[in-house]
């Protein structure tokens, strides 16, 4: 899977994705990163990103322009996505990035900042995101999201002896199941202990006792 991020901090991407799972998988070539400078196609002498916001309002606004070149100059994949962080987008969940995203071969991700973007900015966009409803300085956090949610999923992505996201909280179908708790040694920690099931070595037991915890 490639990921194209439009972004005026590219910086907070490349950083992360150093790192882990994230970073093996893009050192692996198992998925493919390129980060787009938006002030790269910003307007005049100043490169030029933002404007004031017609018939008045606190802050600035990204322009159509600059986005809409930065959008133009990737190469597209036949099978490709663009993807809007915005508060007023659908909320990201794991039914989402299984069924939407993760058939994608390539999904271009345009990170907001300031106030937002002009509203024709949508005429590119197949699916506007958010994580939530809270506000955030801008959408890199939510595109890290996005790329760390679907690198998970993507064949040998995860070390052998890890790949077990189909168990993974909120993998079901819906996207409600949780992972039941889980411990490590010592089986005894300032007077708290494992549950005794599973110490039992009984696995129907184990797998009946983790089944309470699958839903919300």
């Amino acid at each position: 899977m490639r990921f194209d991020i439009i972004t005026l901090f590219p910086e907070i991407i490349e950083n992360y994705c150093k790192y882990g799972i994230v970073g093996r998988a893009f050192e692996n070539k198992i998925a493919q990163l390129s980060l787009i400078q938006l002030r790269d196609f910003g307007i005049g002498k100043y490169k030029k990103v933002d404007d004031e916001i017609f018939g008045g309002g606190v802050g600035m606004l990204l322009k159509p322009e600059p986005i809409f070149a930065a959008h133009r100059s990737i190469q597209k994949e036949v099978n490709f996505k663009t993807i809007l962080l915005t508060p007023s987008g659908q909320t990201l969940n794991q039914p989402f990035i299984r069924k939407k995203l993760l058939p994608c071969d390539q999904l271009i991700i345009l990170c907001g900042r300031y106030e937002g973007f002009d509203e024709r900015v949508k005429s590119l966009v197949d699916y506007s995101v958010s994580l939530g409803n809270y506000v955030l300085s801008g959408g890199e956090i939510g595109a890290l999201t996005i790329i760390d949610s679907l690198i998970r999923l993507l064949p040998g992505a995860l070390p052998k002896g890890e790949q077990v996201h189909g168990h993974d909280s909120f993998s079901d179908e819906e996207g409600e199941l949780l992972e039941a708790p889980q411990y490590t040694r010592p089986a005894e920690f300032e007077g708290l202990k494992v549950p005794d099931i599973l110490l039992s070595g009984n696995h129907q037991a184990i797998a009946n006792w983790k089944k309470q915890y699958y839903s919300l």
